[in-house]
This record gives C-alpha cells, sequence and structure tokens, in this order.
C-alpha cells in the first residue's frame, strides 16, 4: 500500500516524539513560532465573512460555523448559542454549517488530555506549565488536531465562539455608530438589532459596512458569559432536519451515477483473503463489480442489498495467523498481568504497605471487578460516500477526527492528503465509534478501481466485527480498616489495554492491527480515568497493568470512567456494609473538601427520598466526577424472572454554567440510558477471533418497555463549563449493582450484571 505524502507544515506524532525526547527545551520551542491561519468558511453572494467563526447574509441571516461533529450531543445548537448570544442574534435567524478540519479549530484542550497517549513511557510534562501548554497547543493546530471527543467542544471553544460573538457585533454597534454620529460603546444589540436610546438598525441593514471594519484589540466581551440565549433552553437547530428528514448523513449522499457497496473482512489480527467466488457474485443480479485486497472483498451494485447479498454469494475465505480473540483467554490474560506484572504506578499518597500492615491491627478487604468487552453499536453503521476523479478525492465521512480520516484515504490510493476534500456531515451516534476511519480507506479505493462516485455501507455484523471494543478490563482493589470503620488505605490495580495509546497510534496513521501491536504492553495513564479517588483516604496507590488484546480496543462512551466508577463505587459500597454505616453516609464523611461532589449526593438524597440504603428495599448510591463535572445517581432495581429489573433512577449533577440547562438535560439522560445498557449488556464474548454479538439483538440493549423512570436535576452554578455528554453514564452501572445487593444480598462484580447466569 503506498503512503501519501504528509500536508507540508503537518506536525506529526512522530516530530512530536522527537521533540519530546530531546528534552522539554525543543518542545518549548515549537510555541516560539506561532502561525496566522486564514477562515475556511465561505460567502456566498450577499454573504459577508465576520472571521472564521460566523458570516452574515444582507437579509439578516447569521451562519455560525461548526468545527465539530454533531453526534446526537447538540454541539451544532450548543456552540451556536454561544455565538449568538454574545453577538445578539435573534436566534430565529441563527443557521449552523458545518466546516472542514483546520488549524483555527485544533482541539487544544483535549490536545493537552490526550498528550500522555501520545508520547513514551519515559516522558513526563507537565502539560499544564505554560511553556509546554502554549507548544502542545501549537503543535495541535499545526497538525490540524481537530477532534470531538472527550466531552470538551464547550470547554474547548466556549471562548472563541464568545469572542467570535463579541467581534462581529463590536463591528456592527461601529457601523450603526457611524450613521448616528455617536461613539460606538453607546450601541448594544438585542434579537438582531443594534440598539441606541430609542433608534435601532437591522444587522441586514448593517451588515456590508460592517464587514469593512477592524476589530478593536482586545475583542471587548460582555461583562457575563450568560445572556438572553447563552444559559438559558432553545430548541435545537438540528431537530427539526432529523424530524422531516431533511438532515444530511453520509448515506444521504445522492451523486450522478452512484453505485453502493457492501465489504467483508476477516477476524482482527494477521488475516488475509484466500479466496471468493467472483463469478457467483456477479450472478446476483444488480452487481456490476468485485473488487478485492488482501484484507477484504468488497461488492460493487447499483443497490446495497444486492451488494450485500453479493457477499454471501462469494463466500470469502479468510486465513488468520497468530493469536485469535478468546474470551476465556482474555479473562486469565487480564489475572496474569495483575498476577506477574510489571505494573505502573501513577498515583501514590501516603504508605499503603503500613496501612495494609496486618500488626497495625487493619481489616483487610479484597476484591476483583470485572467488565466484559463494549461495542458502540450506534443506530448509524459505519457509512461514507466518495468520488474520486482526475486525481482528487472527495470524501462525505461522518468522523471524529477528520484530518486522520482524510489521511487514511489517501494513504489507501496513493495521493497526496491535499487532495482529499472532506465534507463533514452528521453521525447517527457515535459514543467514539467514529475514531475509526478504516472506511475512508476502503471507500477510497473502491472508488479508485470502480471509477465511478461510490457509497459503502457496513453491514451491522460487519461493524460488530471491526468495532474497536472498549477494552475488557479487571480492576483488583484491596482496602485497609480500622476499628472505627475509616478506610486507611486502598489499593487499586487495574489490567486493561492500552487503548488511548493504541488510538494514537491509529491516528498516527497506523493500521488497526499495527496500532495494536505497537501499543501493546506500554502503559497507559488514561486507562485509569476515573479511577482518581474523591474520598479523604490517606493512603492510596492506582496502577495499571497493559494487557495485549488479540483484537483492536478504542475509546468508548466515557472512556476508562465506565468501567473505572463501576471498581470504586461498587467496592466503596461494599466497604460501608463492612463498616456498618448506610452507603451514602459513608461516603459523606469521606468527602473532604468535595463540596460540589457532596452537594449532588445531598441533593439525589432529598430526590430520591434515599431511606439508607435498607436491606430488602433494592437501593443503590454511586456518585463521579469526571471533566469538571459531577454527579450523583440512586438507582431502585430488583432481580426479576427476566433478569435484572430497574424501576427508578435519580441523578443530581453539577455541569457548572450551563449553555443549555434542556440540552445537558438531555445529554446525561441519554447517558444514563447508556450506563443503564452497559450494566445489562452491550457486551460481546469473542470466539475464533469474532464476535459472538453480530446483530443489535445480540448485545440485550434496554427497550423502550425496560426504561425505568428516569429524573434528572442540575445544580446552579457559576463555575466554568464542565463536560456533559458522557456524565450520565458511569455511575449508573456502579449504582444498579449496589441497589442488586441491598435487595437480595448478592454482590456482583462483573459487567454486564448476571453475565454468569447468576
Amino acid at each position: 500500500m503506498n503512503e501519501a505524502p504528509a500536508a507540508k507544515d503537518g506536525i506529526t506524532r512522530r516530530k512530536l516524539l522527537v521533540g519530546g525526547g530531546a528534552g522539554v527545551g525543543l518542545l518549548v520551542a515549537w510555541g516560539l513560532w506561532p502561525r496566522r491561519y486564514a477562515p475556511n468558511m465561505r460567502a456566498a453572494d450577499g454573504e459577508h465573512l465576520f472571521g472564521p467563526w460566523l458570516k452574515i447574509a444582507e437579509d439578516g441571516k447569521v451562519i455560525i460555523a461548526i468545527p465539530q461533529s454533531e453526534s446526537g450531543q447538540g454541539v451544532y445548537t450548543a456552540l451556536a448559542q454561544i455565538v449568538a448570544g454574545e453577538l445578539g442574534a435573534d436566534w430565529r435567524s441563527v443557521a449552523v454549517q458545518p466546516v472542514s478540519a483546520s488549524p483555527i479549530f485544533a482541539n487544544t484542550l483535549l490536545a493537552r488530555a490526550w498528550t500522555p497517549a501520545f508520547l513514551p513511557e519515559n516522558i513526563a510534562l507537565d502539560v499544564d506549565f505554560d511553556p509546554v501548554a502554549n507548544s502542545i497547543n501549537e503543535i495541535a493546530r499545526r497538525d490540524m488536531f481537530v477532534v470531538t471527543g472527550g466531552s470538551s467542544s464547550i470547554r474547548q471553544f466556549e471562548r472563541p465562539c464568545r469572542e467570535a460573538g463579541a467581534a462581529a457585533r463590536t463591528v456592527l454597534c461601529q457601523a450603526a455608530a457611524a450613521r448616528w454620529g455617536i461613539a460606538w460603546e453607546q450601541c448594544r444589540t438585542d434579537r438582531g438589532f443594534v440598539i441606541a436610546g430609542q433608534r435601532r438598525l437591522s444587522f441586514a441593514e448593517l451588515v456590508v459596512e460592517a464587514s469593512a471594519l477592524d476589530v478593536p484589540s482586545p475583542i471587548p466581551l460582555n461583562p457575563s458569559a450568560r445572556n438572553r440565549l447563552s444559559g438559558r433552553d432553545a430548541p435545537r437547530l438540528d431537530l427539526s432536519a432529523k424530524v422531516d428528514g431533511s438532515a444530511s448523513f453520509a448515506g444521504d449522499a445522492r451523486l450522478p451515477d452512484l453505485l453502493f457497496a457492501s465489504v467483508r473482512a476477516g477476524p482482527a489480527g494477521d488475516t488475509r483473503l484466500l479466496s471468493a467466488d467472483e463469478k457467483a457474485a456477479l450472478n446476483v443480479r444488480g452487481v456490476l463489480q468485485v473488487v478485492k485486497t488482501d484484507k477484504w472483498v468488497a461488492a460493487v451494485a447499483s443497490n446495497w442489498w444486492a451488494a450485500n447479498n453479493a457477499l454471501d454469494a462469494m463466500a470469502p475465505v479468510f486465513r488468520t495467523k497468530g493469536r485469535m480473540a478468546d474470551s476465556t483467554e482474555i479473562v486469565q490474560s487480564l489475572s496474569n498481568a495483575i498476577a506477574k506484572g510489571p505494573g505502573f504506578r501513577a498515583t501514590k499518597f501516603g504508605d499503603v504497605e503500613a496501612a495494609m500492615a496486618q500488626e497495625a491491627g487493619a481489616r483487610i478487604f479484597k476484591a476483583d471487578y470485572t467488565v466484559g468487552a463494549a461495542v458502540h453499536a450506534p443506530i448509524e453503521t459505519r457509512s461514507a460516500t466518495a468520488d474520486f476523479r482526475d486525481g482528487r478525492l472527495q470524501l462525505w465521512l461522518a468522523t471524529q477526527a477528520p484530518a486522520v480520516a482524510r489521511l487514511a484515504a489517501a494513504q489507501a490510493i496513493g495521493i497526496n492528503v491535499d487532495d482529499v476534500v472532506h465534507h463533514p456531515v452528521m453521525a447517527g451516534g457515535s459514543f467514539d465509534r467514529n475514531f475509526d476511519n478504516s472506511i475512508a480507506a476502503q471507500v477510497a479505493v473502491i472508488a479508485k478501481a470502480v471509477g465511478r462516485p461510490i457509497q459503502l455501507t457496513w453491514s451491522r455484523p460487519e461493524d460488530f466485527i471491526r468495532d474497536h471494543v472498549r477494552s475488557p478490563a479487571l480492576g483488583r482493589l484491596s482496602a485497609a480498616m480500622n476499628a472505627e470503620g475509616a478506610v486507611t488505605g486502598l489499593t487499586v490495580r487495574v489490567a486493561a489495554a492500552s487503548s488511548m495509546r493504541e488510538l494514537a497510534y491509529r491516528m498516527d496513521g497506523q493500521q488497526a492491527d499495527k496500532a495494536r501491536k505497537s501499543a501493546s504492553g506500554q502503559y497507559d495513564v488514561l486507562a485509569l480515568e476515573g479511577a482518581q479517588i474523591p474520598y479523604a483516604i490517606p493512603n492510596i496507590t492506582i496502577d495499571h497493568f497493559p494487557v495485549s488484546m488479540p483484537m483492536p480496543t478504542g475509546p468508548w462512551r466515557g472512556l476508562a470512567n465506565s468501567y473505572n466508577c463501576f471498581f470504586v463505587e461498587g467496592f466503596i459500597d461494599e466497604l460501608a456494609h463492612k463498616a456498618g454505616i448506610e452507603p451514602l453516609s459513608f461516603r459523606m464523611q469521606m468527602l473532604v473538601g468535595q463540596t460540589r461532589l457532596a452537594r449532588c449526593l445531598t441533593g439525589v438524597a432529598t430526590m430520591a427520598g434515599w431511606d439508607g440504603g435498607i436491606s430488602g428495599r433494592g437501593r443503590g448510591v454511586a456518585c463521579h466526577s469526571m471533566r469538571g463535572s459531577h454527579i450523583a445517581v440512586i438507582v431502585t432495581a430488583r432481580n426479576s424472572e427476566t433478569g435484572v429489573r430497574v424501576d427508578r433512577i435519580h441523578a443530581m449533577a453539577d455541569c457548572g454554567r450551563l449553555i443549555n440547562p434542556d440540552l445537558a438535560r438531555q445529554q446525561i439522560e441519554g447517558g444514563i440510558v447508556f450506563g443503564l445498557a452497559q450494566a445489562l449488556g452491550a457486551a460481546t464474548d469473542f470466539e475464533s477471533g469474532l464476535p459472538t454479538a453480530r446483530r443489535l439483538r445480540d448485545i440485550d440493549l434496554p427497550k423502550l418497555a425496560d426504561m425505568p423512570e428516569i429524573t434528572v436535576e442540575l445544580t446552579p452554578s457559576d463555575e466554568a463549563p464542565g463536560g456533559v455528554s458522557e456524565l450520565g453514564v458511569p455511575a449508573v452501572a456502579p449504582a444498579i449493582a449496589n441497589a442488586l445487593f441491598s435487595a437480595a444480598g448478592i454482590r456482583l462484580r462483573e459487567l454486564p450484571l448476571l453475565s454468569r447466569g447468576l
């Protein structure tokens, strides 16, 4: 396979490693050469640009650029609300336009958070140290680290969005003030008008003059981030399009002479295509061509159904060398990793060894918690549309890392990455599934081979087989407790794949199997996200034991928080019962200095009418903090004849200052449903290298009839906005497990719950 040249000015991960290897000084030096970048938003006739984030039409319409992937989390609405609120626009006149990747929209917040996954284990950088942070920010911009993930969109872009709205507001006021012969500072904007006393002019009347003016420096922001739009409920901008079917997804692209393709590959690993009956495929009505590589085979037809049936007719045969995924072997490898090491210590407070010493009179408690491989299973399977002609590739694809998608497509067909044009579209769900850009390479190869526009859609079985699953994981926890019931020492050992390092290698252009092998055995501090203990325990150690998995792994909604919260909050509940203290009070007495999380706990207790978790009542509690937000959950659940039955879920969340409270509530509710799915299903075993789950029905997702009553309340806060879209996930599974212990006295330590038929 040919490797495409990198963009001229791009800084690859390899260059970052060279800089880091030479020392912090060289890395910091990158920050001494900042660059300026032109907006990539284009103005049509009658439209005028006001910087990279927005344009205003001569009819008064405000169009706001959205660089982030919309996959249901509401980023189209939230970012537009910030810009429009600071601008003083009329929400009825606001529209959004997704824009392709640009250094201007680099996600520097996520780049800093993920830096440990991109650096060798022996290099430790303080990413909050200003010179280092500035350098990482500059590298992220030059390397176009335009990434959607980690609940980072609002946290990253609130300030730039406010500045964009303020800049446009300022020049509009200047244009109006020039007409009225007054100082522009006497003007204000509201609902699409510039106002000074009784005088008013619409944006439409001022846009031509305003677009020619220079913005003062510094940009004058409004005194408060809260205004008529930002901080209030507002209708979602993508709602009507999704209801009437006009929303554009990759599978909706329709080009002249478009053909449809389906693809099939073998098990993960060193797999090669041995044979496929092309003649049988071409006998299927509507099939026009077969495209083969050494890894996969695709059928191209006038409709997708024919293409997919042709794959069955071809009966492709694959051969896989080496280790193949098997659930029994995976479970053993997790246990062996902790038993044999080596482990890597991420956190150490106090002297755990002394706290655990028997002569100190401590009671020692131990428990193992495990989680299975979680699949993403969004409603929309991977889909992409491509058109290759005259040496250039047009690509319609929903992706969380568009620069990586362009690189994958370019490498696959041996063209320069600058000759790949990505058209962003909405995603029908993702949950971090869309970090996988292998479909971009496949559709590029097929489009080049066929010579016509191609729409490639993976079948549900193919989507499951190709999934980069959330790593199976084992948490081995030990605690020392004194005679008064206080926890004096805690060790958390987590065995899991180094999934974020694996993702880093894939984002650097490596194919899935090579990236998996490159990350094998490497310490990944991000595998411990969510294992940080909020409780005031004087002696703590937290260790990661990397495990080489035989199948690709990657981030899943909540990343490692989804399993580490289950480990920690389940074990804390066990310790509460060992101490003879009701679980909520046990947590509260250890939340020293954790005011916001403590407020969530007391708030949800009031909401749910917490009765202390009395035995037989089936009520469980759990809490969690992540990405600047906090949540506490109380669940009412029981074990019925048909399995686990969850009757009610109450949640209290503190997400800082909210842009759109209703949107935040929707995302937390969605996360809670996802957490419920994690507790009851959403996982797969592996046999002979393949997942046993091939259809949605195989992963026991909760159905509408299974949905409990969900109540979410949000704590008013003036703190900086925190992450929202993943916050609802982590605490639900441990709260359900704790509720089932309250109901029946059986402690379940494995996800999915009842996965062993208990």
